[in-house]
């Protein structure tokens, strides 16, 4: 229980402030639109960015470690408050922590002619301070069920590193390495999170019974996953036959697919923040058979088209899936989005779509199929920052902190 000074502590607190998700989701998304609107006008000859290294690195980069990793750690720094019941980052701390992070944007946005040590470092610095903070209340109440959360932001790290030093080395495939692994761990981080909350949260939201774990196919699911990301990072994945690592993907696209049939998707189509999350967590199998075809030899299957699965499919649908409903949540409201959040819903599902299914059955206008997409997905996260500013910069309404 608050006590009376720290009630009034609160209170006297910016509300951006009181809560992880408040700045990092309202942030993340409205950069995510600005970003994608800046990388569509570059692409077309509309403009030109002074960014750090070029324009390519700066978008792969940024998607991830700007935008993903900024609701990544809002989505970690609100939950270890429910995982271990003590106050989590807010205040002058959380402050810190996101000045971090938007000095990180606007240098590699503006960073060209700047020491690339001090771009760098900057950029470097937002994911291990998060997992300090994240560490702290979890190592205090010794709660090890979640602390391996705080390694992998560390072996993010790690991969933005990469990526700096393919950048300063003129290696692309050490950038590659870099922002790919990025993205297994990322989707990683999404089939073990999904797995705890989409059965609760389709239980919850339709009235029915639970669909209970069954242990092995998780080990399954996510141990391939584990492996495939071991597997990519050290490079052994280059020594083994297509036909193994085909097989590997093909291993980890049935087991998750199977996990997430079980949770019933049909018995969600009247609850958009549920559907939603549904078809995010259906691009990670997706994504994973595309890796393993092409494996296979399936030439007109990109690396490009299998890792947009992940990207603009699971991650751009997830994303804003969890944001709205944790936004929502976590700031004392019911768990009813406005509808037009299923307009913007229904707007990352068909950009996903256009910048994988499209662009793979009809190259030819591979072009058409990218600017589509960029457009579908400006709107949608635009409509959620439009939807969520004055929920994520208001005091709760039953007054409690957060």
């Amino acid at each position: 229980m608050l006590q009376i000074t720290d009630l009034q502590v609160e209170q006297k607190m910016w509300p951006l402030l009181r809560q992880a998700f408040r700045p990092m989701f309202l942030l993340g998304a409205s950069f995510s639109a600005i970003a994608m609107l800046l990388w569509i006008l570059v692409l077309g000859g509309q403009i030109s960015l002074p960014v750090y290294g070029q324009v390519m690195f700066w978008h792969a980069h940024e998607m991830i470690f700007g935008f993903v990793a900024a609701i990544v750690v809002g989505f970690l720094l609100t939950a270890v408050q429910n995982w271990t019941g003590l106050r989590a980052t807010h205040g002058r701390a959380l402050g810190i922590l996101t000045i971090v992070w938007l000095l990180g944007r606007l240098l590699m946005l503006f960073g060209a002619g700047l020491p690339v040590w001090l771009v760098a470092a900057v950029d470097l610095l937002f994911l291990p301070l998060a997992a300090i903070l994240l560490a702290v209340p979890l190592i205090q109440v010794k709660q090890q069920r979640n602390l391996f959360f705080v390694p992998v932001l560390f072996l993010l790290t790690f991969c933005n590193a990469l990526m700096h030093y393919g950048l300063v080395s003129g290696r692309f495939d050490l950038q590659q390495l870099g922002s790919q692994n990025a993205v297994w761990l990322i989707t990683l981080l999404m089939a073990i999170v999904g797995g705890r909350v989409l059965p609760m949260f389709t239980a919850n939201g339709t009235m029915t019974q639970k669909a209970q774990p069954i242990e092995w196919l998780d080990r399954i699911g996510l141990g391939s996953l584990w492996l495939i990301f071991i597997l990519n990072i050290t490079l052994l994945n280059a020594q083994l036959p297509n036909e193994v690592m085909a097989a590997l993907y093909g291993i980890s696209a049935v087991a998750l697919g199977i996990r997430c049939f079980r949770w019933r998707i049909w018995i969600t189509l009247r609850v958009p923040l549920l559907w939603s999350l549904h078809v995010a967590y259906w691009f990670i199998p997706v994504g994973l058979a595309l890796f393993a075809l092409r494996e296979l030899g399936v030439t007109s299957i990109t690396n490009s088209i299998a890792l947009h699965a992940l990207t603009a499919g699971a991650m751009g649908n997830m994303i804003l899936a969890m944001i709205a409903r944790v936004s929502l949540g976590h700031s004392g409201r019911p768990l009813q989005p406005k509808p037009i959040m299923s307009l913007a819903f229904l707007l990352v599902i068909s950009a996903a779509l256009s910048r994988v299914v499209l662009n793979w059955l009809v190259p030819d206008l591979a072009m058409s199929w990218l600017v589509f997409a960029a457009v579908a997905w400006i709107i949608a996260y635009a409509m959620y920052v439009v939807v969520y500013l004055p929920i994520l910069t208001t005091p709760r309404p039953d007054g409690r902190p957060g």
